[in-house]
């Protein structure tokens, strides 16, 4: 995909198959992901959805990859502000590898379109995300939402 693009790489001590859980069942992105939920029945070619507490929807797509628990890629667009709404479809790939008590996280997040809203966006966003995750899994809680 030729574009813009963000990969963040971090190890976490848990197994990969609670790290994956933890990537695709709402009640653990809920701790993490400050309330958001991600809802899909996690086959290729599935709709996927992130909704605020309220339902509000916040992005959209479709699963193109899973191999539980060592990859998923999601093709994902944001449904909240219309102008990342407008960039299209982008795509975000989660690889995990095992290395002894800990699991290497790979997230690639990219798009077909040069300077993108939608990635600096995710730039920002991911870091916080992941960190909370991290937190979640090895202490058993997450990082509180920064304000606003």
């Amino acid at each position: 995909m030729a574009g813009d693009k963000f990969v963040y790489v971090t190890y976490i001590r848990t197994t990969q198959q609670t790290l994956f859980d933890a990537l695709t069942k709402p009640e653990f992105t809920r701790q993490y992901w400050f309330g958001i939920s991600m809802k899909s029945d996690w086959t290729v070619g599935a709709s996927w959805q992130m909704n605020y507490p309220d339902g509000t929807v916040t992005d959209t797509g479709n699963v193109v990859e899973i191999d539980p628990p060592r990859r998923l890629v999601l093709r994902w667009r944001n449904a909240f502000k219309p102008e990342l709404k407008a960039e299209g479809y982008s795509r975000a790939s989660f690889t995990l590898e095992p290395l002894g008590e800990t699991v290497k996280l790979t997230v690639l997040h990219e798009i077909d379109k040069t300077d993108s809203q939608f990635i600096k966006a995710v730039s920002n966003g991911w870091p916080m995300i992941l960190s909370s995750l991290k937190s979640a899994l090895e202490t058993g809680k997450p990082l509180e939402r920064p304000p606003s």
